[in-house]
Parts: structure tokens; C-alpha cells; sequence
């Protein structure tokens, strides 16, 4: 849903205005952010050539608070956790959240920051890798029973499986191919999961990945795995791709998920909603008082690129794109090991986004913190399932498993 030609906020600077900023600056040879500052301005006060032409009128799309009506208390464990994109919408759904493993420190320093009743397993205290299965198992059988009677959830780390973490790399270079199950470690983290899940045979496991898991090697490496936990006793459904923009999410981007469960109940997925929301949904408000709202502080040349783009335009040199009010945003990226995500542009403003505009895409909550460098901010955003999906599978599994009414 969207308006045509509607006027632009007060604060946004005339064409002529912006154009006299740009001009300063090039003349002086000073930085985009001192001239700005010379005119009192800020970043937030340009303006595309043609801005302001579509403004979504569709209404907000549903928050992790649509779904706190149900407190059945189902335990569930994650695995990979990161910054806690499915264990936040697990517990929206009310499930009992019981422990976290997570190998990256920074990671847990997120989740325990929002989090600090949570039992989170990881640096400093512990390793929280799920390739150390007995340390794993050792650290878990004090706190729940073989036979537990609620959730494993994790997706581990998707980098092998990615067409987007490739996209980095020259096709001529080694990283190119997707190397899958042949990775070092994380190709084989999906093993060591599949592991733990059949030592404590929760009542439902999930796995969470990129669609990329589903067709390497014509699917055989994921077939065996899940031919494996069949072996077990679990019925598992076949491998599944949602696209988060069929959920309530802002934002294009697919994951597949493979449920398997031991309670003999028929496993049920959310029902896709009937409208897609604009990421102009969540980015026309102001960013607030919320923390993770620092910009980057971009070059002239680049603005200078930016301000010709229209809406769904991609700038070839920076790769990346503007988006559009109307439609869901692009995937938001997490980019590489060493690296934090490439935002994309937001709607209005020449610039890119913030990590919170990022996390609202994302369907994070305003007052959930990312700490460490804004480059890791980034990453722990783009790695996460986007809460409000995660909330819609827990409740399908806390219904059709579990039998919650």
C-alpha cells in the first residue's frame, strides 16, 4: 500500500540547499559531514532527486508483542544462538527458555546484556561450541533429562551453504564454490548438532539454514542427516523454505527449516499472511532514543551517486541499493567472519542504515541492544532469524506438537 507525491518531512533540505552543501564542500576540500555541519545540517537532512514520490501506508507489521498470549512454558534449548533472533521469539510464543550455547563472546555479551536471567553457555566461561559435543552433552545433562520433553532450535553457521557470503569473492578464487559439508568446522557442525539432539531426543527439533543446505549435492548431504535422526525414532518433515515477507517481516529473505519430532503428532507450518509489508513500515519513524542508531559518516562522492537513485536502484560501484517504501527490504546481510554487514539504503535518506533500522527489518524490539564495533553489530543482525517469523514457528509447533490450544 502506498501514496504517491507526498510531501517530505520539514527537516529535509531543498534540492538547491543540498546542492549548495555539495558545492561547499568540494570548493573548501573539506568532508560531506564538516560542510553539513556548517550549515547546521546532518546526513538526515538530505535528500534524494526524487524523494518522498511513495510513503507506505499499509500500517506497522505485527511485533514479537502480537504473540504473548500463550504461556505454556515448553522448555527449549538453542544451539548457534548468536544474538538471539529465534530464542526471542520462541519466548514471545511462551516457551521456557532454558539454556543457550553460543562460541562467539561478543554474541553472548548480547544476549546476556538483554537477557541476564537466560543460562547462556559460552566465552568467557565456557566454550559454547557445538563441535566440543561432550562438553555439550556434559554441560546440559545436569539441567534436562534424555527424553526431554521440549525444543531443540538452532541453525548452525550458514557460511558453506550461502550464494550471498560467495558473492564476495572472484569466481576465479577458492572460497567461490560453496564447499558445504567439506568446510573444516562449520560444514560439519549440522553433524555434531544432529549428535546432541540424538542423545537427549528432545520431543521436536529444528534446524534453521539458508535454502543453500537444501540443494548442495542434489540434497544428499542434508538427506543423510535427516535419514539419520529418522533412524532415531523422529518423523521429519520435508526440508521447508519460508520467505520472512510471507510472515510479517519487512524484508525479503528466505531460510529453510527442518522440523522433526518424536510425539507422533503431525507437524503444522505458520499460515502466510495475505499482505506484505513495505520497509517503509518500519523506517519512516525516527530512530528515537533507541541505541545502535549511529550512521555512517559517507564520503561526497558517494552521496553525490546516492542522490540519483531511484527507488529499487542499486549503486554498481558501492553494490549497494536503495529500497523502496512499498516492498519488503532486500535480505538484510551479515556479511563475513572478518566483517561487519553492507546495510542498504534506506527509502528517503541518501545514506545507509543504521544497525537499529537493520534490526527493525529484522523485527527486533527497539529496547534490544547489540554490543561490541558497529561492524559486529551488523553481523549479529544479519545472521538472525527475524524474531516475529521465529514467534509464528514456535506457536504452529506449540499447537500441532505440543498440543496447545
Amino acid at each position: 500500500m502506498l501514496d504517491n507525491d507526498v510531501k517530505k518531512p520539514a527537516t529535509s533540505v531543498s534540492l538547491r540547499k543540498q546542492n549548495e552543501i555539495f558545492s561547499f564542500a568540494e570548493r573548501e576540500r573539506v568532508e560531506l559531514s564538516d560542510a553539513l555541519s556548517h550549515f547546521g545540517k546532518t546526513l538526515d537532512n538530505l535528500v534524494y532527486e526524487h524523494s518522498y514520490k511513495q510513503v507506505w501506508s499499509g500500517g506497522l507489521p505485527r511485533s514479537l508483542e502480537d504473540f504473548r498470549g500463550s504461556q505454556h512454558h515448553i522448555p527449549m534449548v538453542s544451539f548457534f544462538t548468536g544474538c538471539g533472533g529465534i530464542d526471542l521469539g520462541f519466548e514471545a510464543a511462551g516457551f521456557k527458555h532454558v539454556a543457550a550455547f553460543e562460541f562467539n563472546e561478543l554474541f553472548c555479551k548480547t544476549l546476556r546484556k538483554n537477557r541476564p536471567n537466560w543460562k547462556v553457555f559460552g566465552p568467557p566461561t565456557s566454550s559454547g561450541d557445538v563441535s566440543n559435543v561432550s562438553e555439550i552433552i556434559a554441560e546440559l545433562e545436569p539441567i534436562i533429562p534424555i527424553n526431554f520433553e521440549g525444543v531443540f532450535a538452532g541453525g548452525p553457521p550458514c557460511q558453506p551453504f550461502s550464494i550471498a557470503s560467495n558473492q564476495r569473492f572472484s569466481k576465479a578464487d577458492n572460497n567461490f564454490k560453496r564447499v558445504g559439508f567439506d568446510h573444516e568446522k562449520n560444514g560439519n557442525l549440522l553433524l555434531d548438532y544432529a549428535t546432541v539432539i540424538k542423545h537427549f531426543r528432545p520431543a521436536c527439533f529444528l534446524i534453521e539454514n539458508v535454502p543453500g543446505l537444501r540443494d548442495l549435492d542434489g540434497g544428499e548431504q542434508l538427506s543423510a542427516v535427516i535419514r539419520d535422526l529418522e533412524k532415531a525414532g523422529y518423523e521429519v518433515e520435508t526440508p521447508t523454505v519460508l520467505n520472512a515477507a510471507n510472515y510479517s517481516v519487512p524484508q525479503f529473505r528466505e531460510r529453510l527449516f527442518v522440523i522433526g519430532t518424536r510425539t507422533n503428532r503431525s507437524i503444522v507450518f505458520p499460515t502466510p499472511n495475505e499482505m506484505q509489508y513495505g520497509a517503509g513500515s518500519v523506517l519512516r519513524q525516527k530512530q528515537g532514543r533507541a541505541s545502535n542508531t549511529e550512521t555512517r559518516s559517507h564520503k561526497l562522492s558517494s552521496v553525490l551517486r546516492y542522490v540519483r537513485l531511484n527507488y529499487g536502484q542499486r549503486d554498481q560501484l558501492g553494490r549497494v541499493d536503495r529500497l523502496a517504501p512499498s516492498r519488503p527490504s532486500k535480505t538484510v546481510i551479515a556479511g563475513g567472519t572478518n566483517g561487519g554487514g553492507r546495510s542498504h539504503l534506506h527509502p528517503e535518506i541518501p545514506r545507509t542504515l543504521s544497525v537499529r533500522e537493520c534490526a527493525r527489518l529484522q523485527t527486533f524490539p527497539d529496547d534490544y541492544t547489540f554490543v561490541g564495533p558497529t561492524a559486529r553489530q551488523f553481523t549479529q543482525v544479519g545472521n538472525a532469524v527475524p524474531p516475529v517469523l521465529a514467534a509464528q514457528l514456535g506457536l504452529s509447533l506449540a499447537r500441532s506438537i505440543f498440543g496447545v490450544k
